[in-house]
């Protein structure tokens, strides 16, 4: 009988030693896990995108590809609640990460730990949107998402600080508390972190289930955690959260910059504090570039004095330069505008002495420079003028700080001036992406698709219609152009430089025509009298029209007769019906027929050579948003000799047909297709 049963006992029994030979798995037995490195994590972790576990034992989220999204979750939900109703309990996180990239004036979006529904984001874009959201779902209530985000991109839409911040997200990337990246020191002191120093840092992120607070801490992985939170948000998740979340990191790069996030380790913890990490267990960052090596050098206590003594020398002779080196102009008159008034110091600190390597460009009304505001950190751009003459200074600066007043999505901040000397510096927003004629001519691997083409010509339309009529008085912006349309980091259009021209005919002779403006934008009757008007920032919104489909300038000197003028050629092949083969080539066949022949044509009839048959920016609005369709259009003589330049036969046979227009009888729209 004996033997039976210890037979009958031994799969039972062993069958218990199997099972608990097994690896458990830590989410479901001890709500917690620890990964000092990525070396043997492939079971453990479930990636999604370009994520990807390095030989070295790092976790890459991106790999610096453009366009992409990186996402990397552990793969076994937690129970945030006892019960669906229940509170969510206490939790804690830390981890170890790096931001690497090769150009860190424009470094790719940053990282972000996410507590989510399910361990893939579905639907989730890149750029703007972190790889989290898209532009359906982005703040919904129904996302049930609870995110942290280290983020490297300024993004206006989102109310961002700066270019270098920590925020804490609920359900959309309008952070409901952020700040500038770093630690709160032992004595108290605050201390910056670059996001994008290449180095490794450590974040711990605490919820309090019974405080109803969540704290994010940062610092150097070299340094203990300090006692301070960067950021502290009282608020109760259980409203967000489900009963089971998963937890995990989503990346993602922009379409015109690149960066490689990486993770070397990652603890996590329900009901208790993360646990540490075996720093010798962690994984090697790449190296980028060469290591500088700094040597320390023992001085003497004779040296030190005479170092001091030097130092207490220099420092004079120093503060008196430097104060003839800011003298700047400032009249009485000028306290009134004291809000719009910059101090010369702070622009010369903020683009560090206007160096060549803070140029972003030049044109007619100047040199353009890229700077930090040291008080605030908000990025600018400096625009340094020429304006010798002091004759009507008093209205000029008046007239600034009337266009500083204009607040549209599509037009470029004004922010504030400053005088010294000769010289006058204007102060505007920063855009990162730099202007519009740099995508369309200066960027052989990369071209805006049709759809951010199509949005940045409406945006622009806008604007201009913004400052047509909807500003309390009539600005005339004189030179649209592509170069005078930037970017921002949505690559949203902003039209720039309005009004400078206008401004800038203060410090000419009054007795002196001048006509302001680029030539192949010039509208006929301009270049006649001089005069501008808004149907001649129509005249040259149209050369800008044809510019962005066609992707080619207005006039090409080296091109063929007959292609010599862009107008004058898409007339052409709107005379044979063939109007869509002078789309850009760079686009292929990725672009809706629709829109680029309504922008061909409506490009063509804002380059009529008579100002009373084009259409007005009102007009141009609602046939590009299409809230009223553009008529057809009707030839009413035929030409031999198609168009020409600044006189254009054939063309001035059309003239405008529209229901909502008596002055004009006839059409310009027309026949071909």
């Amino acid at each position: 009988m004996f033997l039976p049963s210890l037979f009958s006992l031994s799969p039972l029994l062993l069958l218990l030693l199997l099972l608990a030979l097994l690896p458990s798995t830590p989410a479901q037995d001890h709500l917690s896990f620890t990964f000092n490195n990525f070396k043997a994590a492939s079971p453990n972790l479930t990636l999604d995108g370009i994520a990807e576990f390095t030989p070295s034992g790092l976790l890459a989220l991106t790999n610096g590809t453009r366009n992409k999204i990186g996402h990397a979750f552990f793969p076994t939900p937690f129970p945030f609640k006892p019960s669906p109703n229940a509170s969510v309990s206490s939790f804690s996180t830390s981890f170890i990460f790096s931001i690497i990239t090769d150009n860190p004036t424009y470094p790719g979006h940053g990282i972000v730990f996410v507590v989510a529904p399910a361990p893939r984001l579905p639907g989730a874009l890149s750029a703007r949107y972190l790889g989290l959201f898209n532009e359906t779902n982005n703040g919904n209530s129904t996302n049930h998402v609870v995110a942290v985000e280290l983020d490297t991109v300024r993004s206006s839409n989102y109310k961002d600080i700066n270019d270098n911040h920590v925020g804490i997200d609920i359900n959309g990337l309008d952070s409901v508390a952020s700040k500038a990246a770093g630690y709160y020191s032992s004595n108290g002191r605050f201390q910056n972190l670059s996001l994008t120093s290449g180095k490794a840092m450590q974040v711990w992120v605490e919820y309090d289930g019974g405080k109803k607070e969540m704290n994010v801490t940062m610092a150097p992985v070299d340094l203990p955690k300090p006692n301070t939170p960067l950021l502290t948000l009282s608020k109760d998740l259980s409203p967000i959260l489900n009963q089971t979340m998963y937890v995990g990191f989503s990346s993602s790069s922009s379409p015109i910059r690149s960066a490689s996030h990486y993770l070397l380790a990652w603890s996590f913890n329900m009901n208790g504090l993360a646990d540490g990490f075996d720093f010798s267990q962690l994984p090697k960052l790449p190296q980028i570039g060469q290591k500088k090596t700094y040597m320390l050098f023992k001085i003497g206590l004779p040296l030190i004095c005479l170092v001091l003594v030097f130092g207490v020398v220099s420092g004079v002779v120093f503060y008196i330069r430097r104060k003839r080196k800011f003298a700047e102009v400032l009249e009485d008159w000028e306290l009134d505008y004291g809000p719009h008034r910059f101090k010369y110091k702070d622009l010369y600190i903020a683009t560090k002495g206007f160096g060549e390597k803070g140029l972003l460009g030049s044109g007619g009304f100047g040199r353009v420079y890229r700077g930090i505001l040291p008080t605030s950190e908000i990025e600018i751009a400096v625009k340094r003028v020429s304006h010798e003459s002091r004759q009507g200074m008093r209205e000029f600066v008046a007239e600034i700080v009337s266009v500083g007043r204009m607040r549209h999505r599509n037009l470029v901040q004004l922010l504030g001036y400053c005088r010294r000397k000769g010289e006058l510096l204007l102060v505007y927003d920063y855009m990162p992406n730099g202007s519009l004629d740099r995508f369309l001519y200066n960027q052989p691997s990369f071209t805006l698709s049709w759809q951010e083409r199509f949005r940045v010509i409406k945006g622009v339309a806008s604007g201009l219609f913004y400052l047509h009529e909807e500003w309390e008085q009539v600005v005339v912006h004189r030179d649209v152009k592509p170069s005078n349309v930037l970017l921002d980091g949505e690559l949203n259009g902003r039209l720039g430089d309005f009004g400078l021209a206008r401004l800038c005919d203060h410090g000419t002779d009054p007795q002196t025509t001048n006509v302001a403006g680029t030539l192949g934008y010039l509208a006929p009757e301009h270049n006649r009298t001089g005069k501008a008007t808004t149907s001649t920032d129509v005249y040259a919104f149209g050369a800008f029209l044809l510019e962005v489909a066609c992707g080619r300038r207005p006039i090409e000197p080296r091109a063929a007769a007959e292609n010599l003028v862009l107008v004058d050629w898409v007339f052409s092949y709107w005379r044979r019906g063939e109007i869509l083969q002078t789309v850009d080539s760079k686009l292929g066949s990725q672009y809706v027929a629709e829109e680029v022949e309504l922008v061909l044509k409506l490009g063509l009839w804002c380059s009529h050579s008579e100002p009373v048959a084009r259409p007005s920016m009102r007009q141009v609005v609602q046939y590009l948003e299409g809230d009223i369709p553009l008529p057809e259009l009707k030839l009413m003589c035929n030409s031999a000799t198609g168009l020409m330049f600044a006189h254009r036969e054939g063309f001035d046979d059309f003239v405008l047909s529209h229901p909502q227009s008596s002055s004009v009888a006839e059409s310009l729209l027309s026949g071909g297709r």
